[in-house]
């Protein structure tokens, strides 16, 4: 079993930075699919990038190059640094992720993924 933990979320103004961590376990030597989701209330969940084992990334295109995934296998973390945050990124950020072949193979955004964090809440103030 997969468990995630999220941290690093907190408030900040306009054109401010946060770096989310997500802590995974039961996951080591496996091959794996990872990304980061955000859903703001009364809005669906949106994906907002996707990382493997061998560093190939993905992003939503909104992203717009202001936040960047990453990864740290050594101490099983994945990261999201937050950059030029808008109002409008306010949101609860979720860890997600899936493992194996299949998982690796196809990682993206558009796969649904079994294994999620509790998440952790990002607000940004204008």
């Amino acid at each position: 079993q997969v468990r995630l933990v999220e941290s690093g979320g907190g408030s900040v103004q306009a054109g401010g930075s946060l770096r989310l961590s997500c802590k995974a376990s039961g996951a080591a030597g496996r091959m794996y699919c990872m990304a980061w989701f955000r859903q703001a209330a009364g809005k669906e969940r949106e994906g907002v990038a996707t990382i493997r084992n061998d560093g190939r990334k993905s992003y939503a295109d909104y992203m717009k190059g202001r936040f960047t995934i990453s990864q740290d296998i050594a101490e099983n973390t994945l990261y999201l640094q937050m950059d030029n945050l808008d109002p409008e990124d306010s949101a609860m950020y979720y860890c997600a992720a899936d493992l194996g072949v299949e998982a690796y193979a196809r990682c993206g955004l558009d796969r649904v993924l079994p294994f999620w964090g509790q998440g952790t809440q990002v607000t940004v103030s204008s």
